[in-house]
């Protein structure tokens, strides 16, 4: 696992590791960071099986490490959006096929974010769109158009008339005045039942309570935003 620009503290490469060791007890986790200052400031807390290391989108992996799983949050919203291709082009060069690319943006705390899920395709270094995932914890309540100031690099710039992602937003923002009437069971509840209304209005999203009752609405093969989006 790579923790990709995990920022000024390492909170997140370790919370990761935590985690996933819960279901992979000796997983190798790689944080990399652009700024040197960054990554002398990770490395006590660098164990046998958790690494820092000064690097971007070209991995700095030693002979014999593979990627199965990148995260990169907050990286690429730095850059041009013209430079998006390029980056995922890299990373899929580096990720052995059948892996995995989260990449989006989060608000500064944490409490919304927005991310790509991509998979690497077996026959070439290339990514599947498999979702982008709209995520809240509930804490400032629920408003579809909260999540527009956190869109992805090639995203945050589309949303004008006549691009899909306007007309995903607007069709939210339409199905959650349509099931106000849910939030009298919650907030939760509510989001669950705007995202209903996303599915009748034909977008293929995951309607299943274990994702939508933890804030999370998957909107699946969004080919609609960039075609067959290949990197």
């Amino acid at each position: 696992f790579v923790d990709l620009g995990y920022g000024a503290e390492p909170f997140t490469t370790l919370e990761s590791a935590a985690r996933l060791r819960r279901l992979n007890p000796t997983l190798p986790v790689l944080g990399v960071e652009i700024d040197a200052t960054r990554v002398a400031a990770a490395l006590p807390y660098a164990d046998s099986l958790t690494h820092f290391r000064l690097g971007g989108f070209n991995l700095p992996l030693q002979a014999g490490e593979r990627v199965r799983l990148v995260r990169a949050f907050n990286v690429l919203r730095q850059y041009e959006e013209s430079a998006v291709a390029d980056a995922y082009a890299m990373l899929a060069q580096q990720v052995v096929p059948g892996g995995l690319l989260i990449e989006g943006t989060s608000d500064p705390f944490g409490r919304l974010w927005v991310a790509h899920v991509m998979r690497r395709q077996p026959a070439a270094p290339s990514w599947l769109h498999e979702a982008t995932v709209f995520s809240t914890n509930f804490r400032t309540g629920f408003d579809p158009s909260e999540f527009q100031a956190i869109l992805p690099k090639d995203l945050i710039h589309r949303m004008v008339p006549g691009e899909p992602i306007y007309d995903f937003f607007q069709a939210w923002k339409r199905a959650t005045l349509e099931s106000i009437g849910a939030k009298t069971w919650g907030v939760r509840q509510w989001f669950a039942t705007s995202a209903q209304g996303l599915a009748a209005r034909g977008y293929r999203v995951d309607l299943r309570h274990r994702w939508l009752k933890r804030g999370y609405l998957l909107w699946l093969r969004p080919t609609a935003l960039f075609g067959a989006r290949d990197a």
